[in-house]
This record gives C-alpha cells, structure tokens and sequence, in this order.
C-alpha cells in the first residue's frame, strides 16, 4: 500500500509553513499587502521547489503587474537568506533551491467569475424585458 504523502509532499508544506512566517516577518506589509504562499511544488528529487504566492494588494493594472513583478524580483533576490533560514529548521541533508512565482489562478477566476456574473445578470435582463 503506498504512503499517502510522499517526502517531496512532506518537504513542500514544510516549505510552505516555514517559509509563510519568514516572508511576513521579512517584508513590510503595507508595501505588497498582505503576501500569502498558495502552493509549493517540490522537485521529485528535491532538488528545487517553486513556491508560488499571491498578495493581497494586487490588482490587474498596469502598475499592479509591476508591483507583482517587483514582489517576486525581491522575493527571489533574498532566496539564498530564506533558503539558510530553512536549512536551520530542516532535518533532511539538502534543502531545495528556491524560485518564486505569482500565482495568478485567482486572479483568473475571479476573471471568470466576474464574466459569468455580468453574462447571467445580461441574460436575466433580457429575460425580464422579453416578458414584459
């Protein structure tokens, strides 16, 4: 019978809990918002992991994007530090390197959501003046 969770699974929340505190205890909250880590996928060697975040703040103008960009550019410039921090917490012999990406699949669906809304509130309305 295979284990439910394998040790790439096990080192991926790891990741994700530990790395969750060091970022708010590392970066200011009011310049990105709040930053939460939505998924971490580690490497089946673990040799590398992708930690992917999304803030709070964002937003899908122009100068949002570039905050985005800026956010991971940061996150990924103090990688080495955060990848240390982990070192001292974890018990395996390596720790993976680190690369941060945006999340944008809430974003997305909330795109989406917000297209189905406006196309059921354009149907309801053209249901209620072909009644009329």
């Amino acid at each position: 019978m295979p284990k439910e969770f394998g040790r790439n699974q096990r080192v991926a929340q790891f990741i994700k809990e530990e790395l969750s505190v060091l970022v708010q205890r590392e970066f200011p909250l009011n310049q990105y918002g709040m930053i939460t880590l939505t998924n971490v996928e580690v490497s089946p060697d673990l040799g590398s992991a992708i930690i992917y975040l999304t803030s709070l703040k964002s937003g899908s103008s122009d100068s949002d994007t570039q905050a985005k960009e800026k956010l991971v550019a940061e996150l990924n410039e103090q990688k080495g530090q955060f990848r240390q921090e982990l070192s001292r917490m974890l018990t395996s012999r390596g720790v993976p390197t680190l690369r941060f990406k945006y999340d944008e699949s809430i974003e997305r669906a909330q795109r989406l959501t917000d297209i189905i809304n406006s196309v059921s509130q354009t149907d309801s309305q053209s249901d209620d003046e072909s009644s009329s």
